[in-house]
C-alpha cells in the first residue's frame, strides 16, 4: 500500500507523561483511502489540535493495557482538531475543505489529531466545514466541549422546562465544558447558579450571564449554598458527590463520575471500574432515579451529533471560544503538562501547522 510519512505524538506504554513521544508514523495515501466496503475514511492535514483531560485518560487506561499483544502497537492521541482535507473519500468532503471536528478513537494507529496528517474513520468522527471567521486554533477548540455541554443541557431539559422557575446549577462553571453549559443554558432563559474559585467569579457571572456564583474555595458548605439557590437540576462539570440528592433536583447529569482525579477515566466507564469503590454507589442512584425513587441520575457521554456541532457555527462567535494557551507542535509535552495544572481557563491548543 502506498504511504505518507508523517510526524505525530505517539505511545505504546508507560502512561502520561513518560509514555507520549514524538514519532514518525505512516499513512494512506488518498488512492488507497478504505471506503467502497467499509465507512468512509479521509485524510486530512491537521491544522490544529485541541486538549482535553481524557486526552491523558486515555494514555494512562491503554498503557495499562499493553502486556496484552494487541496493544503493543504505537498509538496515537488527541480528539480535537481542525484540518485541511487531503482526500475526502466518500465522506462527502472535498479536497482543501476546511474542517473541525473530533475523533472518539485517536488511539487507533494514524488516527490521533496530534499528527501532522491523520486518518480519519467516520465510524468514530464527526467533522464540519469550519467557519471562514473562526481561526485554526478556535475551530479545534470547540468539539468536545460544545457536543458535552449540548448533551447535558439536552439530559435536564425536560426536567427543567417543566418547572415554573427553570433553574440549573452548573458545577464547574469556568471549566471548558461549564462555560459553555452555562452560555446554552441562558441562551434557553433559564436561571443558572455556577461554583468555581473567587478569581473566575467575573468570568462566570458577567461574561458567561450566570444568575449566581458560588466560590468553592471559601464558602463553608458548597451543598447549602446551591440548595439555597433551588435548582431543578444539576449538571457536574467536576466530579464529587457533595451536590447529589438536593430537595429541589429532580435529576442529576455528570460528566465525570463520583471520582475527583483527572488522571483517571471519568464519563459513563466509572459504571464498570471494578477497583472503585463509588461504582456500585453510582449503580444504586441510577437505579432509583430509573425507579422514580428521587432524583433521576446518570453519568453520560458526548454525543456525536453532526447537528449540533451545525448548531455551534450559528451560535457561536469567535470571542465566544476561549483558548487558555497555545503551543507549537514540537513543545506538546508543555501543553499537557499546562492542562494538567487544572488551572486552565479554556482550552490548550496545540498548534500543528
Amino acid at each position: 500500500m502506498a504511504t505518507w510519512e508523517t510526524r505525530a505524538w505517539t505511545y505504546r506504554g508507560g502512561g502520561y507523561p513518560s509514555g507520549l513521544k514524538p514519532a514518525t508514523i505512516e499513512v494512506p495515501r488518498g488512492c488507497e483511502l478504505k471506503g467502497l466496503w467499509s465507512t468512509p475514511h479521509m485524510l486530512v492535514n491537521i491544522q490544529s489540535c485541541a486538549l482535553n483531560p481524557v486526552d491523558i485518560q486515555m494514555i494512562n487506561a491503554l498503557s495499562s493495557l499493553v502486556p496484552l499483544k494487541s496493544y503493543q502497537t504505537e498509538k496515537g492521541t488527541v480528539c480535537d482538531f481542525s484540518a485541511k482535507v487531503s482526500a475526502g473519500g466518500r465522506t462527502g468532503f472535498l479536497k482543501d475543505d476546511e474542517i473541525f471536528g473530533l475523533t472518539l478513537k485517536p488511539f487507533k494507529y494514524g488516527q490521533g489529531a496530534l499528527a501532522e496528517m491523520a486518518e480519519l474513520d467516520m465510524s468514530n468522527t464527526v467533522a464540519v466545514k469550519k467557519p471562514a471567521d473562526w481561526s485554526w486554533a478556535k475551530a479545534a477548540a470547540i468539539p468536545l466541549v460544545w457536543l458535552t455541554a449540548r448533551t447535558c443541557i439536552a439530559n435536564v431539559e425536560d426536567y427543567i422546562e417543566g418547572s415554573p422557575g427553570k433553574r440549573v446549577a452548573v458545577l464547574g462553571g469556568s471549566s471548558a465544558t461549564g462555560m459553555y453549559t452555562i452560555m446554552l443554558a441562558k441562551k434557553r432563559g433559564w436561571k443558572v447558579i455556577t461554583t468555581s474559585s473567587a478569581k473566575n467569579k467575573d468570568f462566570v457571572t458577567s461574561t458567561l450571564g450566570a444568575d449566581e456564583h458560588v466560590d468553592y474555595t471559601s464558602v463553608k458548605s458548597v451543598r447549602s449554598a446551591i440548595q439555597a439557590f433551588e435548582p431543578d437540576a444539576v449538571i457536574d462539570c467536576v466530579g464529587g458527590t457533595e451536590c447529589i440528592g438536593l430537595p429541589s433536583s429532580k435529576r442529576y447529569v455528570t460528566i465525570v463520575g463520583d471520582k475527583t482525579s483527572r488522571t483517571q477515566m471519568g464519563g459513563p466507564a466509572t459504571y464498570y471500574n471494578l477497583l472503585s469503590w463509588h461504582t456500585p454507589f453510582q449503580w444504586l442512584r441510577w437505579a432509583r432515579g430509573q425507579a422514580g425513587l428521587g432524583e433521576s441520575y446518570d453519568v453520560v457521554i458526548l454525543e456525536m451529533k453532526k447537528e449540533w456541532l451545525e448548531e455551534a457555527k450559528e451560535t457561536l462567535v469567535p470571542e465566544q471560544i476561549y483558548i487558555d494557551s497555545e503551543y507549537a507542535f514540537d513543545d506538546a509535552l508543555k501543553a499537557f503538562e499546562r492542562l494538567n495544572t487544572g488551572r486552565a481557563r479554556g482550552k490548550v491548543v496545540i498548534n500543528v501547522r
